[in-house]
């Protein structure tokens, strides 16, 4: 997009940021809920939403679900780097536009590693249908962070160095200290940010394993959080060590127990990633980038998410068989690692 001499907001101002901070409930108050009511409650129409996870690790894949079910327009997507979960919005923009729809990402990364860039976001691109902001994977973790601490922006050296500042709202200025130039990134405060992590207790108390991506900026940068998690566990456990949690519960609106969550993502310590599944979703996008008929996307939403009432019918047709070598493929990582 072209770099705009006027400063903008794509989620909430700084101001609308800090007001939503303290008004914000911030008891230690049950907050379990179905996925469809905490999708329900917290996002809307026109919403920025911040996407949690790496790539495609701990990617909130069944929030994802749940939204394309309930149908959102006008989304804008602020994430670092992330796979599954834009892929599936983009595609599903692409498959039902009436029903659902993207106006702007703003990103470092689209994409899926060793599967590819994203060809959802290409064929979007190409087409003109979508706004896009490029930023690097620091620059979004130093907005988010921004965001996370009430600044309306962080100073950087960052854009400096390359074209970003060229495209995107990054302004330069002499630093008062040192009289060198210094780029200054506008904060990111999305209305509603998706996590999905590990563990967490029913007040919103969250644990990560492995990456923790830039999560717990995201969670309290944003005015709202949904919070689905491989275990619900007792506060008493889950509080045992204080230094294990990484997003506190006043950062937290909905928790929601979703076993395989991430899925066909990876989880740390849970499930590896399901290739053939990932490959599947891919390839139902890839040729239409060439003309290709929306005939295969169309049947893969059908199949998997509007035919489905819940993300456990979901999981079911994938099959206990394919589960259970995705989490003993996990296993075999962990101990890699160790």
């Amino acid at each position: 997009m072209e770099n705009s001499a006027k400063m903008f907001w794509t989620g909430l101002s700084p101001d609308e940021a800090r007001e939503a901070l303290v008004n914000k409930d911030k008891s230690m108050k049950d907050k379990r809920m179905t996925l469809k009511e905490a999708v329900s409650r917290f996002v809307k129409n026109g919403d920025n939403v911040g996407i949690g996870g790496f790539v495609n690790v701990r990617q909130p894949v069944a929030i994802c679900h749940e939204m394309i079910r309930q149908g959102f327009k006008d989304l804008t997507l602020s994430f670092q780097s992330a796979g599954m979960a834009p892929e599936l919005l983009a595609g599903a923009m692409i498959a039902n536009p009436d029903k659902f729809s993207i106006k702007r990402v703003e990103l470092a990364y689209w994409g899926h590693e060793a599967f590819g860039l994203s060809p959802a976001w290409r064929y979007l691109a190409e087409r003109g249908l979508i706004e896009f902001e490029d930023w690097s994977n620091y620059n979004m973790s130093a907005r988010f962070k921004a965001g996370a601490m009430g600044l309306p922006f962080i100073p950087t050296r960052g854009p400096l160095g390359g074209d970003i500042k060229n495209t995107s709202r990054t302004k330069i200025m002499d630093c008062p200290f040192t009289g060198r130039p210094i780029a200054l990134l506008p904060a990111s405060n999305p209305n509603v940010a998706l996590i999905h992590v590990q563990a967490a207790d029913m007040y919103g108390n969250c644990i990560i394993r492995g990456t923790d991506a830039t999560c717990a900026e995201i969670a309290m940068a944003s005015a709202h959080t949904i919070v689905t998690c491989e275990q619900l566990v007792s506060h008493d456990l889950l509080t045992s060590n204080p230094k294990d949690i990484m997003i506190p519960f006043p950062a937290v609106d909905a928790v929601i127990q979703v076993p395989y969550g991430a899925y066909p993502g990876a989880c740390r310590r849970h499930y590896w990633f399901n290739g053939d599944h990932v490959r599947q979703l891919l390839g139902c996008i890839a040729p239409m980038c060439k003309g290709g008929a929306p005939d295969a996307l169309k049947a893969y939403y059908d199949e998997n998410i509007y035919g489905v009432e819940s993300f456990e019918d979901y999981i079911a047709k994938i099959g206990v068989k394919q589960l259970l070598a995705d989490k003993a493929a996990e296993a075999v990582h962990c101990e890699r690692l160790v």
